[in-house]
């Protein structure tokens, strides 16, 4: 843990009367639930914590740090496994109360601020009958999960959050506001779809809007020993575009950590085409259960929320796998029988459709390519047990090496996976490294999957 600084409390009260938002610091009697993020394993303490209400909030914090010689990190939604949004005694810059969403039916746009969560903005898009991509867990941040690429149950049908995304508002880090679009600072926006948090702090967010409303979306569970047989059926569908499918192995909600395998189905289509697509899926076997309804599109953004609850504690690897042969299918099905908690799980989702029509240099993202994207969520709520559940994670990645591919998703990445920053960037890399230097030459903003401007 670094130095304990000794902060000139005059500069401290400047800095807090000129706020629209509050500081926050050691303490104080809101410190501690302030500092905490979604996953309960990271526990970092800032010696000062600013939280914003607007951009000029933000503008003065970076500033501030900067003067102090503060270390900066950022919290949009607070979600990353990695835990970067906090830091060890330096300031950490809180975008939570950062609510503000504009709507724009007859442009079909969304403007949104940095602290604004999936669930709250799919709620102000419906009101007016439109959605866009972003997430599968409602209280993800918008912020994180885009400028990592933004995987989604759209995918197929509009792309990536990237694909969407319109303009950024950036505070950089010389405390300098700047638009960046494709007709202003392109290059930075290339950047900020898909290179994460390297560039500043992302204060509002513009998107593209789809007219959608309901979406045919459910859950089929079948017994556990039926597993190998489920991911085979997964791997031999072809879905449609209008179709996104995640295949897992997770236990029962029951409370009884009874092990299952499932699809979890998301289909933009008419009802009538929806159930032929579904077909091949909802006809397999002898489910346990099948739960496939006519929802609003906000609902299914629901789905996963009370499997990955606030506080719990995680470590997840991932991968890209090209193919998903049977030997694979046999690992992950025998890796996934010896998990010691009865949270973890193993999600497979297929890229297909829009996400693929896109070149992989046309956005910092470069996951453009038909494969499999395997999440490895190990997430337990006993601390004692902590090296039981990363030893079980980091031996199923290990497991699965042979068939994985070079190819890794920046969201999905823990806090020791900083060498497979390159990996997750592929050829984009140096380009990525180029913008950085000159944006943020001096690395201000390093809490995140770093792209380190001296490229190393």
């Amino acid at each position: 843990m670094p130095a304990v600084r000794v902060l000139d409390e005059d500069q401290l009260e400047a800095l807090s009367s000129s706020l629209s938002g509050a500081v926050v610091k050691p303490g104080d009697v809101r410190y501690d639930e302030v500092r905490r993020v979604h996953n309960g394993l990271i526990d970092k303490r800032p010696e000062v914590i600013v939280r914003c209400r607007g951009t000029a909030d933000v503008v003065s914090a970076v500033a501030f740090a900067r003067a102090s010689g503060l270390e900066i990190s950022v919290r949009g939604g607070g979600h990353s496994v990695a835990g970067q949004a906090v830091n060890d005694g330096g300031l950490m810059i809180d975008l939570a109360e950062m609510k503000g969403i504009h709507v724009d039916p007859e442009a079909a746009t969304l403007r949104a601020q940095g602290g604004v969560t999936w669930g709250e903005l799919n709620r102000e898009a419906a009101l007016h009958g439109f959605a866009t991509t972003g997430g599968v867990v409602s209280t993800t941040g918008i912020a994180g999960l885009t400028l990592g690429g933004g995987l989604g149950w759209l995918n197929g049908v509009y792309g990536l959050a990237v694909d969407n995304l319109l303009s950024v508002e950036l505070v950089t880090a010389d405390a300098e506001v700047v638009t960046a679009s494709e007709g202003n600072h392109p290059d930075l926006f290339w950047a900020l779809r898909g290179g994460g948090g390297n560039f500043g702090v992302a204060t509002w967010f513009e998107y593209r809007l789809h007219p959608l409303r309901e979406v045919t979306a459910g859950l089929i569970v079948h017994p556990f020993e039926t597993a190998r047989d489920v991911l085979r059926t997964f791997r031999d569908f072809s879905p449609p575009d209008e179709l996104w499918v995640v295949a897992g192995l997770t236990h029962a909600p029951d409370g009884s950590g009874t092990p299952v395998a499932a699809f979890v189905v998301c289909h933009v289509g008419a009802p009538e085409q929806a159930e032929r697509d579904l077909r091949t899926l909802t006809e397999f076997g002898s489910p346990l259960a099948v739960d496939i309804n006519r929802i609003p599109y906000p609902v299914v953004n629901t789905f996963f929320d009370a499997s990955f609850p606030r506080g719990t504690l995680n470590y997840w690897k991932s991968s890209f796998l090209d193919e998903l042969p049977d030997t694979a299918i046999d690992e992950i099905v025998e890796s996934f029988a010896a998990t010691p908690s009865p949270m973890s799980s193993i999600g497979i989702d297929y890229f297909h459709g829009a996400v693929c029509c896109v070149d992989v240099s046309a956005t910092a993202g470069p996951h453009r390519m038909n494969g499999y994207n395997l999440g490895i969520f190990g997430q337990w709520t006993e601390r004692q047990t902590t090296d039981q559940n990363v030893e079980w994670t980091r031996n199923t990645y290990t497991a699965l090496e042979p068939f994985r591919a070079g190819r890794r998703y920046v969201n999905y990445l823990s806090s020791d996976d900083g060498d497979a920053v390159r990996t997750a960037y592929g050829p984009n890399y140096e380009r990525l490294v180029e913008i950085k230097r000159q944006y943020d030459a001096d690395n201000v903003f390093h809490c995140n999957h770093n792209i380190d401007p001296e490229g190393c």
